[in-house]
């Protein structure tokens, strides 16, 4: 495995010798050996306990057990930290090895993978990782490439083969490579293991789409392009074998080099809490230098005149130096502020929200008998704080299913249907589908609705002849016939299969082909055409043409493409058709379906001789050779005539426009990252993308000066919009980069961004990425189209940079495995592309829809219970601890602990860890329907409000506050108050015991209070604590334990003395009243005067059920209810189906406020705009423009 980790310098170019492994060894290119693991046997306990130790906290707990095991200044025994301690690191180190041994499992499994190697001239069984650069490979039929590979030779004629590229860029379509002629003929092993070529090519880098270089054999040079190449991951399909020259071995194929580092992935409050704990250990230490002084003073002051019968240890020789000593003897003391129980506690609940996920029924697919699952148990409360979902398409968003829906043909639309009244009838209205029984060879799978079309095909209409001609001539289909009559089509793209399918369908069956023809049979009569010339699909063209003879020896050009394209190239008489065929493709467009226009053109004999002539002469230019056939393809393709248009459904998966809609609701903004061409018919249909909105741009510049002005443009015109705000305010003056943004932020209208990925490109580099990301970030939706793996991670990663906002990114194939490794979170969707972007997610389901749940609810509640149980836990702590501090003051700050060291030990793992664990787990503060309902709940997480530095403070603040009340009421009763005999109360023992009672109780009590939703857990644990503190206190004071053990247990009898004293349980019930009744009256004035939106829909949910129940006793008694009351009650109960159906879902989502006569929320957009104010201010936010 070593090889896999080798470092080598970059490569300028790249040679392979043709069967010769010695010539290449000189350049010590790396195997094919790939490694994703981390660890091995040797390095894992070091490397791994380094991580570790990375952590503040781990740190900060090893160093306190170094001073624990100091006998002058240790005042507690060392087993109460390396237990925990030495615990957490197992059990993390446990998960690592665990993790690391699948992704160990997962590499052999790849690495051991066996291929057909040419050695010696024989064909040898080679493992993966053996496989070099330079070597010969032999592939059959759906078997993986190896490595990225040189095409040479393969069983189709003219060296052709077919790739499924699904892990590549998320295309289930299949696509075609070619062999060089010179090498095509190279079918032979023997003439395989004599050939020598030597390619000299680009270095190893991540462009999918792009590979240059030139193969030098037998004294002549041959271009070398993408069209010739395998790379890694993809799939042999429709091909008996082929043979291909390794260029690229393992790390450095372009699969390997878009696949990105795996990163770990900590939240925002594991990063916030080792912050806390540097702050916690600052305040310990002046706590510590406080009462190090205190003692030094003392000790001078007081202590010496008491050497007598209090002397001082021998090591002691001033007052300064027992100082020193009781300044570690109290770090060691108050080290219970943070204690490690913390971590385990944290752990344990973010294992249980783990297990929620997992069990969820509700995120269950029937359909795959797949579950959600949580890969990952450390990044749960991140769900509730997303504001950035990067979304793949291709299987994420669509099931990939094309579905031939509608048509125009010579200005007539079909593929609706009517009723009788001459409504659209809805789907569930529709008559049967339309009877293709006529048709032996059509498709049984394939329906259309409307049986106009094909009465018009019957009655021999020419125009619609000639369109289902023109779809069965004009693609790059290839037809398989298994058995007579059944018809396999593979296509390059779904589209190309939906629209020879309709075709074959119609009548018109497109049955083979060979390089020369094409065979259809037309309405049962089979006539094959002679294929003159394919002018293939790209990018900058957006079309395809064919130009074909029929059997009479007419020759006609068929070409399909886009509207923006072919409508510019049509001859003007067809200027009549053409507005009707426009006004249908707004209306397929309108219904987000994915059209195409069909036009033809008739060429006479003799300017087709010349044309083909000037064709052959480009093809073979040396230079410039695209641009020179771009132009003689433009000359052909002009004043067509036109036929109509297609307009094709590329299925959504069920529930995506519902679920984009209610998390946009959340204020969560959801970017589509695809490497398919046609995205902007889905944002249509998913309603990222509607008509209302004010613009779409469309950034599809080709150079950096290009895109640079098309996002200059486009930010000009939103800030035009954004120029009069309001009551007619105008911004005055010149607007710094950071003013800008929350400007931008904040434009009136919706805008969308689409950008091309060759755009993206230029658009990523370091002096434009800003431009970018806040002409973007204006927008309400972005769609990157034909973005490489590569650029999906650097997207993801500019917003993260930029941006204080938590990312997540879901996809379903190894093309989106950089991306959700870049995102703070990362879902893998289950689907037909394989398991790697599940192998590399944090999450992973089925459905897309599911994500809605994964973050309005779990994600939501798990955010809630973890923030609510760390305020609780410093809280208690520093109640618990501080008590320590204020006893310094009146026992000459000699380190005495308050409480005997077994309370100390116990009360974290036992007393107060079960209820404060029950909380974390089980709290919630509305049910989940109304997380779904009121999306806006979701918006604490995203502004981190709910656990933060002020809250922390608040929190210590109210522990100190009581351990004040604590120490001080117990203190001042006992300096007066006498037992039932009249003896003295006070004495350290009882004092004890009566604080630790007092601290028990009230900590249980706030937490009852803290508690939003009970269940017999929690009142098991909260009161079963308290049973247990009582059982094992005087378990500990009784006489048996004494005898035993005289020195450990020392407080003998002494709680059932104190306890049976009325005026100490007056004080314990004095010191909970005046500790718990200011934050009692606290929270009734905020519920009172300034509610949150939690706490209106709590009320809500109060209402209805006292409606529900008056409602039931007023049937009861036969009395009729109000028709009113009725109706706003069903009014409520729908609400949520409301939100659900998408239908006036902002105006919805803001109705909550008719609940309360206050404004529940805009609290949170106060301080939305106070946040992103403080961001972009010219003091906070100069370098840093983007984060708010």
């Amino acid at each position: 495995m070593a090889l896999c980790a080798k470092k080598r310098p970059p490569e300028e170019e790249r040679r392979a010798r043709a069967n010769d492994r010695e010539y290449n060894e000189k350049f010590q290119y790396a195997s094919n050996c790939i490694k994703t693991s981390k660890y091995n046997i040797l390095t894992f306990l070091p490397v791994n306990l380094f991580e570790q130790f990375q952590e503040v906290a781990n740190t900060y707990f090893l160093f306190l057990l170094i001073l624990q095991l100091i006998p002058q200044i240790s005042s507690l025994s060392w087993f109460t930290t390396i237990v925990p301690l030495v615990l957490v690191l197992t059990i993390t180190a446990v998960k690592d090895a665990t993790d690391d041994y699948f992704r160990h499992k997962s590499d052999n499994q790849v690495n051991n993978r066996h291929s057909q190697v040419l050695i010696n001239g024989v064909l040898q069984q080679e493992q993966w990782m053996n496989v070099c650069v330079g070597d010969i490979i032999k592939l059959e039929n759906n078997q993986f490439v190896a490595a990225d590979l040189l095409l040479l030779s393969s069983s189709e004629p003219h060296g052709l083969c077919y790739i499924e590229t699904a892990e590549l860029d998320g295309e289930t379509n299949m696509k075609v490579r070619q062999a060089i002629p010179i090498t095509s003929e190279l079918g032979d092993i023997s003439k395989l293991a004599k050939f020598d070529g030597e390619v000299i090519c680009e270095p190893p880098n991540n462009k999918l789409d792009k590979f240059s270089g030139t193969l030098y054999w037998k004294e002549n040079k041959f271009p070398l392009s993408n069209q010739n190449m395998l790379l890694r991951g993809c799939v042999l399909r429709n091909t008996e074998w082929c043979f291909g020259l390794v260029i690229f071995a393992g790390p450095d194929t372009k699969l390997m080099q878009n696949s990105g580092r795996t990163k770990f992935k900590r939240t925002s409050i594991d990063r916030l809490m080792n912050t806390l704990v540097l702050w916690i250990f600052g305040f310990l230490v002046c706590m510590g230098v406080i009462l190090a002084i205190g003692n030094a003073i003392w000790e001078h002051e007081v202590g010496t005149r008491f050497q007598v019968y209090l002397p001082w240890d021998e090591a002691v020789d001033s007052a300064f130096f027992s100082g020193f000593l009781s300044f570690w003897s109290y770090i060691i003391i108050l080290n219970t502020v943070v204690p490690i129980s913390l971590y385990v506690s944290v752990e344990v609940i973010r294992l249980g929200h783990s297990y929620f996920i997992n069990w969820d029924k509700k995120m269950f697919c029937m359909k795959k008998r797949t579950p959600a699952e949580a890969r990952t148990t450390t990044l749960n409360e991140e769900l509730g704080q997303v504001e950035y979902i990067f979304s793949d398409k291709t299987g994420t968003l669509t099931q990939n299913i094309m579905v031939f829906n509608k048509c125009s043909i010579n200005g007539h639309s079909y593929g609706d249907v009517f009723d009788v009244l001459g409504h659209k009838a809805e789907l569930g209205e529709r008559p049967a589908p339309v009877d293709f029984s006529f048709n032996p060879l059509a498709d049984k799978k394939f329906l259309f609705w409307d049986p106009s079309l094909l009465e018009a095909v019957k009655m021999g209409d020419p125009h619609t002849h000639e369109f289902f001609r023109l779809l069965s001539l004009c693609h790059t289909v290839m037809s398989e016939e298994k058995s007579e009559g059944e018809l396999y089509y593979k296509a390059q793209s779904p589209d190309e299969g939906a629209l020879v399918t309709a075709a074959r369908n119609f009548g018109f069956v497109f049955r083979s082909r060979t390089p020369k023809t094409i065979t259809v049979h037309e309405l049962g009569t089979a006539i094959t055409y002679q294929l003159l010339a394919i002018l293939d699909f790209n990018n900058i063209r957006k079309r395809m043409s064919v130009i074909v003879r029929n059997p009479e020896g007419k020759i006609r050009l068929y070409c399909k493409g886009a509207d923006t394209i072919l409508l510019d190239r049509l001859h003007p008489s067809t200027q009549e058709l053409l507005s009707s065929t426009t006004d249908h493709l707004n209306e397929y467009a309108g219904d987000g379906l994915r059209t195409l226009v069909l036009a033809y053109k008739d060429l006479d004999e003799e300017y087709y001789e010349e044309w083909a002539r000037r064709r052959l002469q480009a093809s073979l230019a040396q230079d410039s050779r695209e641009d020179r056939l771009a132009c003689i393809y433009e000359e052909v393709e002009s004043d067509m005539m036109l036929l109509g248009a297609t307009a094709i459904e590329d299925k959504l998966q069920q529930g995506v426009p519902e679920t984009i809609a209610l998390l946009t609701l959340a204020n969560i903004k959801i970017w589509v990252l695809t490497g398919d061409k046609q995205a902007v018919n889905i944002g249509y249909s998913c309603k990222m993308l509607t008509d209302d909105m004010t613009e779409v741009f469309i950034v599809t510049g080709h150079t950096v000066l290009e895109v640079r002005e098309e996002l200059r443009k486009a930010r000009e015109k939103m800030m035009d919009s954004s120029h009069t705000v309001g009551n007619g305010f105008t911004y005055q003056g010149k607007l710094s980069s950071s003013k800008l943004t929350s400007v931008l932020e904040a434009v009136a209208g919706e805008y969308a961004l689409v950008i091309n990925g060759h755009s993206l490109a230029h658009a990523l580099e370091a002096d434009m990425e800003l431009e970018f990301l806040e002409t973007a970030c204006a927008c309400k939706a972005v769609i990157c189209c034909r973005v490489t793996p590569l650029q999906k991670a650097q997207v993801v990663e500019l917003v993260k940079k930029y941006k204080k906002a938590v990312t997540l990114a879901i996809g379903d194939g190894a093309n989106d495995v950089s991306m959700i490794k870049t995102a703070h979170i990362g879902v893998g969707i289950s689907g037909q592309e394989g398991i790697q972007a599940v192998l590399a997610s944090d999450y992973s389901f089925s459905q897309f829809k599911f994500l809605q749940r994964l973050l309005l609810v779990h994600g939501r509640w798990s955010y809630l219970r973890m923030c609510k149980f760390l305020c609780y836990f410093f809280y208690k702590n520093f109640a618990f601890t501080m008590v320590h501090f204020w006893f310094g003051f009146f026992c000459g700050f000699s380190a005495q602990t308050v409480y005997d060291q077994y309370f100390i030990t116990l009360y974290n793992i036992v007393y107060t860890s079960l209820p404060v664990l029950a909380m974390g787990v089980f709290d919630q503060d509305v049910p989940e329907q109304r997380s779904m309902e009121y999306p806006k709940l979701y918006e604490p997480g995203q502004l981190n409000l709910l656990f933060n530095k002020r809250e922390f403070f608040i929190c210590i603040a109210q522990g100190i506050y009581t351990s004040v009340l604590m120490f001080f009421i117990p203190y001042g009763v006992f300096a007066e108050a006498t037992r039932d005999d009249g003896t003295q109360l006070a004495d350290y023992q009882s004092f004890a015991v009566t604080v630790a009672t007092s601290l028990v109780i009230v900590v249980s009590v706030q937490i009852g209070l803290d508690t939003g939703y009970w269940t017999a857990i929690n009142h098991f644990f909260i009161w079963g604590s308290l049973a247990v503190y009582f059982a094992i206190l005087f378990a500990m004071h009784s006489n048996g334990l004494f005898d035993m053990f005289p020195n450990q247990f020392r407080f003998v009898g002494n709680a059932q003395n104190t306890l049976a004293q009325p005026t100490v349980w007056l004080t314990i019930v004095l010191t909970t009243a005046v500790c718990i009744m200011p934050v009692v009256a606290f929270r009734f004035l905020r519920l009172s005067l300034k509610p949150d939106l939690s706490d209106t829909v709590r009320y809500t949910q109060l209402v209805r059920k006292k409606q529900k129940a008056q409602h039931r006793c007023m049937r009861r008694v036969g009395r009729t209810g109000s028709r009113r009351s009725g109706y706003a009650f069903s009014h409520q109960e729908g609400f949520g189906e409301l939100i659900m159906s998408g239908k006036n879902m902002r105006l919805s989502s803001l109705a909550l406020s008719s609940f309360s006569t206050r404004s529940s929320s805009s609290w949170i957009e106060s301080l939305r705009r106070k946040k992103s104010d403080s961001a972009n201010s010219p003091s906070g936010g100069a370098e840093k423009p983007f984060k708010g």
